[in-house]
């Protein structure tokens, strides 16, 4: 199956995704650029994605826990979601996210001399 990401930059990305994975690790094992903090735990907010009009209605609506930490999260939208709550199977083959502000990675930098 695939999804679809679009990324902080507007380039899309379209991801095999393994069947019974979140979708936060599908987009964090392609690296295409989230934050992901808790791994998944539901305990930040980290992956939040807006998804898709069209596939909204199509996912599992959130759990209480999902919810309270989305008010935790920056710029929510009616279209909102936590990645890592979202698990891939073939009811959202095609389903396409974008990445909401404030999930971006850190800058890495390299080691310098002193």
């Amino acid at each position: 199956m695939k999804i679809n990401v679009v990324d902080h930059k507007g380039a899309h990305h379209e991801l095999e995704a393994p069947e019974g994975y979140r979708v936060m690790e599908v987009i964090r094992d392609y690296d295409v650029g989230i934050k992901a903090e808790c791994g998944g735990a539901c305990a930040c907010a980290t992956c939040h994605v807006y998804v898709d009009k069209e596939w909204f209605d199509k996912i599992p609506e959130p759990t209480d826990e999902e919810i309270d930490m989305l008010d935790e999260a920056f710029g929510v939208e009616d279209n909102s979601r936590l990645s890592c709550q979202i698990l891939t199977d073939d009811s959202i083959d095609g389903i396409t996210v974008y990445l909401a502000p404030g999930t971006e990675p850190e800058e890495k930098t390299g080691d310098r001399a002193a």
